[in-house]
């Protein structure tokens, strides 16, 4: 089991690497053509790359890392300044799917449960694509990205609270019995906690573990407090990379947070990263997707434009010019691993009819694929470009 899961590794960095290369000299983010080698060596294609446990952790630490470096190149001054405009993308990316998701939804013979459960699917937004889409065209660290990114906070904690009250109200089985007013209790907790955590505990504990007389104590106490938080935010029901990218805001604080930027920047890209690429890849299949053509024509141009116009218009609204909200909203539009992981929920729990459930995939994976050239499309390549390439 070593050995094929080294065999993968080698194939995983060697296509992520030479595909990402391939997608700049074309005139596209790096991060297109990561996500398309990974269908391609995926199941859906070739076959060469199979999905396993080990894989999965690799996939997974790989996005906590891509978080918890956008939390450390986060300005957290421009963050603040920009609050209002990310409560306004926020709200405006998850009230347009529901609306344009549940109408569409009539003419597939879904049920007022299914619909409402596409709606919400459909409003998740998962921005490590973008995060590392802007990193590459140097616009992470701008007013612009700042607002998306707390756009992204808020419309995860939205979306939690919508589906736990979906799942309460129309669920089956054990997820039908969540207790509304002891998540969003146990979600306040969580950021409270994590409000002081970050403010006090932090600095200290960085400080005193950059004294230890080992080797990167700096990196392995960044990581420890990466991690930590990661595991707090997910036992508590809110989405891991909340956690990471609040630790990374926090060290950024700190006068240790070039040196773990640094050293993390290597090993999150050079081994972990590519898993995350990969990954995107493997939930794709193609059997039977022939019969569900309208399906997938539909849903896929309502995933895409109801983001782009529901986060643009937010953006707008909140004093950004026409090419910044277009911009915003396009990286709004990928819905990721969110939106995977609540796809499975919904097929467990009998919200997402089974008959849909690879076409909600493929959906998904759509969104993913189409927004790092969207974002270079309103975006464009800004001279303070990120070094972080393919």
């Amino acid at each position: 089991m070593v050995l094929e899961f080294i065999i993968q590794l080698i194939l995983v960095l060697f296509a992520v690497k030479v595909a990402g290369d391939l997608s700049v000299r074309l005139g596209q983010p790096s991060v297109l053509g990561k996500i398309i080698i990974g269908i391609i060596i995926g199941p859906a294609v070739l076959g060469w790359v199979q999905g396993s446990d080990v894989f999965d952790v690799f996939s997974q630490i790989g996005v906590l890392l891509l978080m918890f470096l956008a939390g450390l190149e986060t300005d957290l001054k421009d963050l603040n300044q920009n609050m209002k405009a990310a409560v306004l993308i926020a709200v405006g990316g998850v009230l347009m799917p529901i609306v344009l998701t549940y109408a569409a939804a009539q003419f597939f013979d879904f049920t007022t449960a299914e619909a409402i459960f596409m709606g919400l699917l459909l409003s998740a937004t998962s921005v490590s694509i973008s995060v590392q889409t802007l990193r590459e065209l140097g616009w992470l660290n701008t007013k612009e990205g700042s607002a998306l990114l707390g756009a992204a906070v808020l419309d995860d904690i939205l979306v939690v609270i919508l589906i736990a009250i979906a799942m309460s109200v129309f669920g089956t089985g054990t997820e039908a019995d969540t207790n509304i007013g002891l998540m969003l209790a146990m979600m306040a907790g969580f950021f409270f906690v994590l409000f002081g955590v970050s403010r006090w505990l932090v600095p200290v504990f960085i400080k005193i573990f950059s004294k230890l007389k080992v080797t990167a104590a700096v990196l392995s106490g960044g990581l420890i407090i990466a991690f930590g938080l990661a595991y707090f935010a997910e036992s508590l029901g809110v989405a891991g990379i909340i956690g990471t990218f609040f630790a990374g805001i926090a060290i950024g604080q700190t006068k240790f947070r070039e040196e773990i930027e640094h050293k993390v920047d290597p090993i999150a890209n050079g081994i972990f990263v590519p898993f995350f690429f990969v990954s995107i890849g493997l939930a794709v299949s193609f059997e039977g997707i022939g019969y569900q053509a309208g399906f997938l024509i539909v849903f896929s141009l309502i995933a895409v434009l109801s983001k782009f116009i529901g986060s643009g218009l937010g953006a707008k609204l909140s004093g950004f010019n026409n090419r910044s909200s277009m911009g915003i909203g396009s990286g709004m539009v990928s819905r990721g691993e969110v939106a995977l992981i609540l796809a499975a929920m919904g097929l467990e729990s009998g919200l997402l009819h089974p008959e849909y459930y690879t076409s909600a995939i493929i959906v998904v994976i759509l969104t993913t694929v189409v927004t790092p050239p969207m974002l270079k499309v309103f975006f464009g390549v800004r001279k303070e470009r990120s070094t972080s390439q393919a």
